[in-house]
Formats: structure tokens, C-alpha cells, sequence
């Protein structure tokens, strides 16, 4: 396996937001992350990528423990992620943001600046390389999170709703994108919240509710559980919801 959780578990403060989470990442798998709001996808993400550190269990990338690394390590290894908020530097330009992904791998200036233009001619944001990041919309600055992971040339990308608040035309643009990013040879974890984006793009999900893991398999399979459905919806509206028009 390329990554591994077993028995993650993370507290804040007495109150227990993830509860012995397992996952299996194959590499060239793309696996989703579901669950309503609150229900630890978030938290559980972060013990993944090196943001946290989880309160119990382990996390191995390519069979090494990365339990306790922090993300600079996480990244020298081949982890890259998104935030849900892009972390754009937005007083600098669009090209300086993405070397600084670059300088993971190319620790000096004029590769880290060729490299980072590959990306962002592979992101569709060449064009605009040279003005600050401030400048970008919303659908922008998803791309240049994006195109930032992918300069520090990672095997694993962990995507944290890196399409929410995008139209469905933008969706359908950034969807391909991810595709194309998968045609490449990374692996993907998905934390996302548009179930567009998710039947789209994963193989396989896990859905998470109150911090446990209620279902996982084949999107098509899950997605019309009772129990996700319920987790969702919640019960009385879950019951309308299975009883039709």
C-alpha cells in the first residue's frame, strides 16, 4: 500500500473528533472521504497530511511511519495537499506561489522557476503567471492550490474540497483537471462534499459520521446506504427520502 492508516484516532480537549479510522490507499487509486459537516473528515485529513498528529493509531506512506512527521517531511516524501481555504501568498505573483512548491525539489531559483512554469502551463495559468495571486477568483486560486501541490512533484495528492464553491461549469473544468493529474501517475485522496465530484472521480470511498467510519466500497454501492443516507439527511427526513414521491 502506498498509504496507511490503522486505528487513527484524534482528541481535542476530551472530545474524541476521529475514532479508530482505517484506510488503504493503493498507488494510482483515487479514494474519496464523505461524511456531513462535523463528522471528522477534516481532522482525520489533517492526521494524513502531517497537520495533526493523531492521538492514537499510526499512518505509513510507503511503508514508512509518518505518524508524527511533520508536512515538511510529509512533502519531501511525496505528500502534497490543498487546504479548503487556498493558502495563496496573494502579494506575491502567481508564479512565485507555485515555486514556492518548487523549491521542494529544486533548491535553486532558475530550476524551481522552470519547473513551476511547467506546472502552471499544465494548470492553464501560464498566461497569467506574472500577476499577483490577489488578482484570481475563486476558480483561480482552487487551480494555483492545486498547481502549488503539484510542484513539489508529490506521489500522493490529498485534495481537501478542492472544488467546493465552484459552479458546475467550473466543477466540470476542474474535474478534468484531476483526471489529468491521475493520467500522470499520482494517487488522490479526496475530502470533498460535492457528491458530483466524488462519483466522478473515486474508485472507492470511505464515509465518515461522528468521527467513525459508517460505510465504504464502490461509490455506487454507498452512496444509497440507509445508513449514509440517514447520516446525510438525517433520520426522519432519511425515511422520506426512502420512501419516494
Amino acid at each position: 500500500m502506498l498509504l496507511e492508516a490503522r486505528a487513527v484516532s484524534k482528541a481535542f480537549d476530551g472530545f474524541l473528533a476521529v475514532r479508530g479510522v482505517d484506510l488503504e490507499v493503493a498507488p494510482g487509486e483515487i479514494v474519496g472521504i464523505i461524511g456531513p459537516n462535523g463528522a471528522g473528515k477534516s481532522t482525520f485529513f489533517n492526521c494524513l497530511a502531517g497537520e495533526d498528529r493523531p492521538t492514537a493509531g499510526v499512518v505509513r506512506f510507503d511503508g514508512a511511519d509518518v505518524t508524527a512527521a511533520p508536512p515538511e517531511a510529509h512533502a519531501r516524501l511525496g505528500i502534497a495537499r490543498t487546504f479548503q481555504i487556498p493558502a495563496t501568498f496573494t502579494d506575491l505573483t502567481i508564479l512565485d506561489n507555485v515555486m514556492v512548491g518548487a523549491f521542494v525539489r529544486h533548491p535553486g531559483a532558475a530550476a524551481a522557476r522552470e519547473a513551476a512554469m511547467r506546472v502552471l502551463e499544465f494548470a492553464g495559468l501560464a498566461g497569467m503567471a506574472h500577476l499577483r495571486a490577489a488578482a484570481l477568483g475563486t476558480p483561480g486560486r482552487k487551480r494555483l492550490e492545486i498547481a502549488r501541490a503539484l510542484a513539489t512533484e508529490p506521489r500522493l495528492l490529498l485534495l481537501d474540497e478542492a472544488l467546493a464553491g465552484l459552479t458546475p461549469a467550473e466543477i466540470q473544468r476542474a474535474i478534468a483537471l484531476v483526471r489529468e493529474i491521475h493520467g500522470r501517475g499520482v494517487t488522490l485522496v479526496i475530502v470533498e462534499h460535492v457528491m458530483e465530484v466524488i462519483l466522478a472521480l473515486a474508485q472507492r470511498i470511505i464515509v465518515l459520521n461522528h468521527g467513525e467510519v459508517i460505510a465504504a466500497g464502490a461509490p455506487d454501492d454507498v452512496v444509497d446506504l440507509p445508513e449514509v443516507v440517514e447520516a446525510y439527511l438525517g433520520r426522519r427526513l432519511a425515511r422520506r427520502h426512502g420512501d419516494g414521491p
